[in-house]
């Protein structure tokens, strides 16, 4: 079955959600498909709480609708819903053991002790916490506690479970685990999972989707690596990864692809799909990715080449971060595979850089990077 004809789990039409004179979500529609685990990406305030809050039944839209399985189920609260949502605070009964935990949902539903058992087993498995039952809440680790908390929101089976930075108190290498842990329970479960988080790589290594969110509206909904390859502006190109933006003028179209100039050089860069009409004289941010730019001997072979002066040097295990000044109080940033043995480029050595056409993006705005710095990215 292609993913077009996959039936949708939840979806939204033209939702608005507004605090006072403040937009917190603008005229958003999104569709995510059964058995998708989706993140909803953004910095602070972007209004990524507020849609999943709204998909969850916690807050009413003021305008659109939410359609549930294929039901409009807006004006619905949370209770008449088959979703179910884990906040940061996980919110466990501490005077309940693990079992008694899980098995709250179904003890309000009144059902037979047998099944519960049943279905409380059975979630244990899921979450890899069989021998747990009887541990007392305060017993467990963080990873633990995260599980019991997945595994009481799933016991009800609902259509779409909704997470709100459910991670976020962990240590890193617990984060790490627990991102594998929830991606390997979202397959085994078969459901729909949205995530809510504000870490790019966490977004990276969990999502089947990524929904990139700003200042209340869904800048773009595509997947990691469409995200990561083709960002639909500069401001999704530098919250995704690590990139460098570069403002430029069109020279002109070529067959091979547009000719540009920044800071005083010509620069080719590859036309694709997606890539904007190119006006001669017209402003546009160029992208070019960190891993992409090479330095020094290996920048010879490239078409695209430029002069700077290498200011800073970090060593970072598998790869040094070069930060290379190109014009006067503008600086490019270069991810280096490290070899032992290697020579490094030292600060203050001047250094020829180089990309090709192919390894650059044409966006199709001009370039917005002071403003993704005021806003913290």
């Amino acid at each position: 079955m292609s993913s077009e004809q996959e039936p949708v789990s939840i979806e939204t039409r033209g939702v608005s959600k507004t605090y006072g004179e403040r937009a917190a979500v603008n005229h958003m529609s999104l569709q995510v498909k059964k058995g998708e685990f989706v993140s909803l990406l953004g910095p602070s305030g972007c209004g990524k709480t507020t849609l999943l809050r709204m998909l969850g039944g916690l807050e009413q839209p003021d305008q659109g609708s939410i359609l549930l399985g294929g039901r409009d189920v807006t004006g619905i609260p949370a209770y008449g819903r088959n979703s179910n949502m884990i906040f940061q605070q996980l919110a466990l009964f501490p005077h309940m053991d693990v079992f008694n935990n899980i098995a709250y949902g179904l003890k309000v539903k009144k059902l037979p002790k047998a099944d519960i058992r049943r279905q409380v087993h059975e979630m244990l498995e899921l979450v890899q916490l069989g021998d747990y039952g009887r541990r007392a809440v305060s017993q467990l680790s963080g990873g633990q506690a995260q599980r019991v908390a997945i595994a009481r929101a799933l016991i009800n089976r609902p259509e779409v479970l909704l997470l709100d930075e459910p991670l976020s108190a962990l240590d890193m290498q617990l984060r790490l685990d627990m991102q594998r842990e929830l991606k390997r329970i979202q397959r085994e479960f078969g459901g729909t999972f949205i995530f809510v988080t504000h870490d790019q790589n966490e977004a990276m290594n969990m999502s089947d989707r990524i929904g990139v969110m700003r200042a209340g509206k869904l800048l773009q909904y595509a997947t990691p690596d469409e995200i990561y390859e083709r960002p639909a502006d500069s401001f999704v190109a530098k919250f995704i990864g690590d990139t460098n933006l570069l403002a430029t003028t069109v020279l002109g179209q070529e067959a091979n692809g547009i000719q540009v100039e920044c800071f005083g050089y010509s620069l080719l860069v590859k036309t694709s799909e997606g890539t904007p009409v190119a006006l001669v004289g017209a402003r546009h941010s160029l992208s070019i990715r960190n891993e992409y730019i090479r330095l020094g001997e290996d920048a010879n072979p490239c078409l695209n080449k430029l002069d700077g002066r290498v200011m800073e040097a970090v060593y970072g295990g598998a790869n040094i971060r070069y930060t290379i000044q190109i014009a006067k109080g503008f600086l490019v940033q270069a991810s280096v595979l490290h070899q032992r043995g290697a020579s490094r480029y030292s600060p203050g050595e001047p250094i020829r850089i180089g990309f090709d056409p192919e390894d650059a993006l044409l966006l199709s705005e001009p370039l917005l990077h002071d403003r993704v710095q005021e806003e913290g990215i």
